[in-house]
C-alpha cells in the first residue's frame, strides 16, 4: 500500500535554545512551526495529530507561565486544523485514523471532532498517563484535556487502540515507540511513491537528527540516540512535528503525492 502525505502548518511558537538542543544554545531562541500530517490512500484518511484547540488561551496560559509570553503559540486565520481540512475538501467524518504523538494539547485537543476515526496512541504513554501523579514534564492536564479524556474513555473507547512498541495501523502504515521526548512519543512510518516517510516528535529539527544532538526537553538521551539512528536508517523523508525548515522544503505542503488510482 502506498500513501500520499501532506503537512499542515498549525502555527508557531518560540522556545529557548536549550529546549531544542540539549545543554547548548543558551543565548538563542528558536521558532518551532507546529505541524500535523494528513495521510491518504485507498480506504485510509489518517491524521498524525489533531492540532491545538480553536481557543488557544488555556494552552498559551500554561506555556507562557512556564517560558514567558514569547513562547505562546501564534496562529493565523485558517490554520486551525479543521479549517485546513475543510479547505482541502476532507470531511472530518471521513477521517479513518487519528494517531497521537505525543500526548500534548497541541496534538490531542481536537480528537472529539473526528467521530469515526480509530484513535491510536502508545500503550506505554496511556499507561504512564494513568499511573503518574506528579511528573516534572508530563503534566496531566497539558497532556489530555478533561473533555478529551472523558471522550476517549467513554464515547470513543471502542475506537481507541493502544499501540504496541512495534505495530501496524494499516498495510504500509506502521508505528514504533521512540520515547525520548515523552513516554507517549512514537514514530510513524509511511510507505509512499517517494519512499518511506517518517514523522516523529522524538527530535525537533534536522540538526538534532544529523548531528545526534538530543533535544533539551528529553526524558532519555539513550532513547533519543536510538530513535535518531533508526530514522536515519529507514527514512527517505525524515519529518518532525516542529521543524520550520520543512515548510521551505515542501512549500505546497505535499511531502509525497497521493498515488494515482489504477483502473
Amino acid at each position: 500500500m502506498r500513501y500520499g502525505v501532506r503537512l499542515l502548518h498549525l502555527g508557531d511558537g518560540d522556545v529557548p535554545g536549550p529546549e531544542v538542543y540539549w545543554m547548548s544554545d543558551w543565548d538563542h531562541w528558536y521558532r518551532l512551526a507546529f505541524q500535523a500530517f494528513l495521510v491518504q490512500g485507498p480506504g485510509v484518511t489518517a491524521l498524525i495529530g489533531t492540532g491545538p484547540a480553536e481557543d488557544l488561551t488555556p494552552m498559551n496560559r500554561q506555556w507562557a507561565g512556564f517560558l514567558g509570553e514569547r513562547a505562546a503559540m501564534r496562529r493565523e486565520a485558517g490554520q486551525w486544523l479543521p479549517d485546513q481540512l475543510a479547505a482541502l475538501g476532507v470531511d472530518r467524518a471521513d477521517v479513518t485514523h487519528v494517531l497521537l504523538t505525543p500526548l500534548q494539547l497541541y496534538t490531542t485537543s481536537n480528537v472529539p471532532l473526528f467521530p469515526n476515526a480509530r484513535i491510536g496512541l502508545t500503550e506505554r504513554g496511556w499507561t504512564h498517563f494513568h499511573r503518574t501523579h506528579a511528573h516534572p514534564h508530563d503534566d496531566r492536564w497539558s497532556s489530555l484535556p478533561p473533555d478529551v479524556l472523558a471522550y476517549l474513555t467513554h464515547e470513543a473507547w471502542d475506537r481507541v487502540r493502544l499501540l504496541a512498541d512495534e505495530d501496524e495501523v494499516a498495510p504500509g502504515l506502521r508505528t514504533w515507540w521512540t520515547g525520548s521526548h515523552h513516554r507517549a512519543s512514537m514514530a510513524v512510518e509511511i510507505d509512499t511513491d517517494a519512499g518511506v516517510v517518517t514523522v516523529t516528535d522524538a527530535y525537533f529539527t534536522r540538526r538534532n537528527l544529523d548531528t545526534d544532538h538530543p533535544i533539551g526537553i528529553c526524558e532519555n538521551i539513550y532513547e533519543a540516540l536510538a530513535a535518531h539512528a533508526r530514522v536515519r536508517d529507514v527514512a527517505d523523508h525524515a519529518l518532525t512535528l516542529y521543524d520550520p525548515d520543512q515548510l521551505d522544503r515542501y512549500p505546497d505542503g505535499i511531502v509525497a503525492p497521493a498515488p494515482v488510482a489504477r483502473s
